[in-house]
């Protein structure tokens, strides 16, 4: 600070300078040239007249450095005297003035501090005369004048000299006023900013507290009317202004509050969901995604849904935030609750749907289905799902269930190890599961098998078996992904499960033998090419690209297979024996395997 100071002291005011009409660079050079021009009057006279507009200027001068300076450069008015040094007080030290000449300034400085406040000689080398006088007003020393003379000064030149002295000693306590004063300026303009700048502060930290406190409360009430997602999604509206929503973590909306809700609501791509999920839960904290602020709910990191805010305007701020995150900590136990209770449900189903395509007692098998809210007295349909890699757990399970929902389809369901097995309350639809589920799994390589209907409990273990029966034939067909009824097979209804696999064996050793034994041996296709050669309704063209060979290589095989087997593809019936035997050697036998 008191370097600060010190620098302070010394600058030059020339902008000041030009403001004193007396005090400004051409007065002084003129005073000067007045005061060292030979006169016709008493030089004293002259020199006091001089000391006397000098003392208007010094008073004039609001600067203590140039204060010390004015009198140094002028010390020669008083008489034959030299300014050797100048010294100013500084927070209890003696600060050196620029304009103190070099040679002897040590020892010049050493002696005036050894003189403690008091007026002594100071001796200068070439000087016979040397004193340092001391600046002194009513607070005390504020500095020092060194001032040397070729020879030693009369009287009248020491009174002068004392009046210089006196008059720049007057002059620097109202400078020194004049700093402190733009220093108190100074230091009260930074205390006013600093206490507008708190004010606001404080206006703005009572602001949050008092959001905050509204949305506490407005979260309190709702978690204690237990409203659940639509009365959060209607307390975030209130709070933002903007829409809420919560989805479940598939993208499926489940609640909805404010303006411009989309109708109907977009279909979710399974994979741009799960690649939104997965962003947005490495963030800590609301995510915007395009449109819409989102944060995941998902307690213990699970993720249950999501909740977010439509802010097509980026409206929203820390407020918005805050109020987002309090309602998704509010909505984690509600959806964590909904989860427990789909899962016990779950579960119960799956027990019930177990017991029934094992086998189970009529009387247990209803009270159990009436409490969980399903009727076992209607005609029922067993329905068999396998999509590949998708029953490792329970979700795929959860999503059937879902898409049955969705589509309408009243049932109980459990899952086995290759798929998942639903007892509907009514026959489902043609296509509508099948698609519901591809648009949910994102895939269409899944099957279907829907037995016939089924009156009575007991029957619904052999009706499990049809539906499997469906879905077996189905994934040896040319199109192997969609749903088969059991009751539209036809012909393949004797196929598969639950008959006599002694006959059918004997059925196409007898009609297939020859054609077997012959690829066996020559590691051929026979039976396969024929096989296809059914399935494509006896198209050549078909038949050859389904088989990837040339039109001419199929009219070859089919002739070597007229020879081998001794059987003519013209005649009807070799033909539909020759077609029910390569549809059991492929289904029931398992093919070339």
């Amino acid at each position: 600070m008191a370097g600060s100071r010190t620098h302070s002291l010394y600058r030059r005011r020339s902008d000041r300078a030009s403001s004193l009409p007396r005090g400004s660079a051409r007065w002084h050079t003129t005073a000067v040239r007045t005061w060292t021009r030979p006169s016709v009057r008493n030089p004293d006279d002259h020199a006091l007249r001089d000391l006397t507009a000098l003392s208007s200027v010094l008073f004039d001068t609001p600067d203590e450095g140039e204060i010390l300076r004015l009198a140094m450069d002028h010390i020669a008015a008083a008489g034959p005297y030299s300014a050797e040094a100048g010294y100013l007080e500084v927070d209890g030290d003696l600060v050196p003035s620029p304009r103190n000449g070099q040679t002897h300034a040590s020892a010049v400085g050493q002696k005036v501090r050894e003189l403690a406040g008091r007026d002594g000689p100071v001796t200068v080398p070439g000087r016979p005369w040397g004193q340092a006088l001391g600046l002194r007003g009513l607070e005390g020393l504020h500095g020092y004048l060194v001032v040397t003379s070729r020879s030693r000064p009369s009287e009248a030149e020491r009174s002068l000299l004392a009046t210089l002295v006196r008059h720049t000693a007057a002059a620097l306590p109202v400078a020194f006023a004049h700093h402190r004063r733009r220093e108190d300026a100074l230091e009260l303009h930074r205390l006013r900013n600093e206490r507008t700048a708190l004010q606001r502060q404080l206006i703005s930290v009572v602001a949050e507290l008092r959001y905050q406190r509204a949305v506490h409360a407005l979260m309190a009430d709702v978690a204690a009317s237990g409203g659940g997602e639509e009365a959060i999604t209607r307390a975030l509206h209130r709070l933002t202004g903007l829409p809420a929503l919560v989805e479940d973590r598939f993208g499926r909306l489940r609640s909805w509050t404010g303006p411009d809700r989309p109708d109907p609501y977009p279909e979710p791509d399974p994979v741009r969901q799960d690649e939104t999920l997965h962003a947005v839960a490495r963030q800590a904290g609301p995510v915007r995604v395009k449109d819409r602020l989102i944060t995941l709910v998902h307690p213990h990191g699970e993720i249950l849904g999501v909740l977010a805010l439509v802010d097509a305007r980026h409206e929203a701020d820390e407020h918005t935030v805050l109020a987002l995150e309090h309602a998704a900590a509010l909505l984690a136990p509600e959806l964590a609750h909904l989860r427990n209770l789909a899962e016990v449900e779950l579960r119960l189903h799956r027990e019930l749907v177990d017991d029934l395509l094992a086998g189970t007692d009529e009387a247990s098998a209803y009270a159990r289905s009436a409490a969980v809210g399903h009727d076992l007295h209607r005609s029922h349909y067993i329905v068999v799902v396998q999509w590949p890699y998708r029953t490792e757990d329970d979700s795929f399970t959860q999503t059937v269930g879902r898409a049955a929902s969705g589509v309408g389809m009243r049932s109980l369901l459990t899952r086995r190890s290759d798929h998942v097995v639903l007892v509907a309350d009514d026959r489902p639809h043609a296509c509508a599961l099948y698609e519901a589920l591809a648009r949910e799994t994102g895939t269409r390589s899944g099957t279907i098998g829907v037995s016939a209907p089924c009156d009575s409990l007991d029957d619904i273990p052999h009706h499990y078996e049809e539906a499997q029966r469906a879905l077996e034939v189905r994934l040896h067909s040319r199109e192997r992904y969609g749903t088969t009824f059991f009751d539209e097979l036809g012909l393949y209804r004797i196929l598969g499960p639950g008959n006599d696999y002694r006959e059918l064996e004997t059925f196409v050793q007898e009609w297939l033998g020859q054609l077997i034994d012959y690829d066996s041996r020559h590691h051929t296709a026979m039976v396969e090419t024929l096989s296809r050669y059914f399935d494509c309704g006896g198209n050549y063209d078909e038949t050859a690209e389904s088989l990837a060979i040339h039109r001419s290589t199929l009219r070859y095989r089919l002739q070597r297979i007229r020879d081998i087997s001794g059987n003519d593809l013209a005649n009807v019936e070799d033909r539909l024996n020759l077609q029910v035997a390569t549809r059991v050697w492929k289904i029931v036998l398992g093919g070339p395997g």
